[in-house]
């Protein structure tokens, strides 16, 4: 065996379809592409959710609601979660960045503190946003919420 007689495996490689070369190729005329249309023209492209020209889903479909472009979102954190965290990591500074690290939080949510559990430690929290219950039960303890800006 040497280079002269390498060849690529036998039905490995086929030859393309010349379309529109004139009628004796056998795919002339409409190029193998049927009669008119859509479809038979250049630069044809189906539309995302196109159905053949009838109504599509995304129209049928009543729509309803309002989204409101400036609404907050905040990620709710409860009492009962920074006990497990003041315990478990001797912490008495619970921090946004001290959620993050410890994944309770993601990476850029603003974080409020919600009432639910009971807080039995002495921490000091700051946060975006704290429920009533859940200042009133932090200062009870002796602890401090404050509020970022």
């Amino acid at each position: 065996m040497d280079l002269s007689n390498l060849q690529p495996a036998k039905g490995s490689v086929k030859t393309n379809k010349r379309l529109g070369r004139g009628e004796g190729s056998g795919s002339g005329g409409t190029a193998s592409r049927g009669h008119k249309g859509a479809k038979s023209r250049s630069g044809y492209s189906k539309k995302v959710g196109f159905e053949g020209g009838q109504m599509p889903l995304q129209r049928r479909v009543p729509k309803f609601g309002f989204k409101n472009p400036n609404r907050v979102a905040y990620s709710g954190v409860n009492l009962d979660t920074l006990q497990t965290l003041a315990e478990t990591y001797k912490a008495t500074d619970i921090t946004p960045e001290f959620l993050r690290e410890h994944s309770v939080v993601g990476k850029k949510d603003l974080v409020k503190i919600l009432g639910r559990g009971e807080l039995t430690s002495k921490v000091t929290v700051i946060a975006h946003a704290f429920s009533k219950s859940a200042k009133e039960a932090i200062e009870a303890k002796g602890g401090s919420a404050t509020i970022i800006e």
